[in-house]
């Protein structure tokens, strides 16, 4: 009992140190992760995506583009209606930044 509590204090601690430091991130409510530029470890943060299905995101884009609106996330396999319910307000496609950082050609 003694060193059942023990350890779960040292993951805890150990949990709360890897977040401080900042080798594990995630996303604050209100924040959305770009479907564009995510990597595998960023997509694991959302809602029933593992390392697994952040894979197949990944990979999705690779073979076939960016993104062009969040609904694509259907085409991924893994992902159906209630998993695309669960992510659509968490998920983003942004601009590349290429387009953004050019600003008007009137600049």
């Amino acid at each position: 009992m003694i060193i059942e509590r023990k350890t779960t204090q040292a993951l805890a601690g150990l949990a709360v140190c890897l977040l401080l430091a900042g080798t594990v991130t995630l996303a604050a409510e209100g924040d959305t992760v770009d479907l564009n530029r995510a990597g595998v470890e960023e997509l694991s943060t959302l809602p029933g995506v593992g390392p697994v299905i952040a894979g197949r995101i990944v990979n999705y884009r690779e073979e076939q583009g960016r993104f062009g609106r969040i609904e694509d996330l259907l085409n991924v396999r893994g992902i159906g209606e209630k998993k695309f319910l669960q992510l659509r307000d968490r998920v983003s496609v942004q601009e590349p930044e290429e387009a953004v950082s050019q600003g008007s050609p009137d600049q």
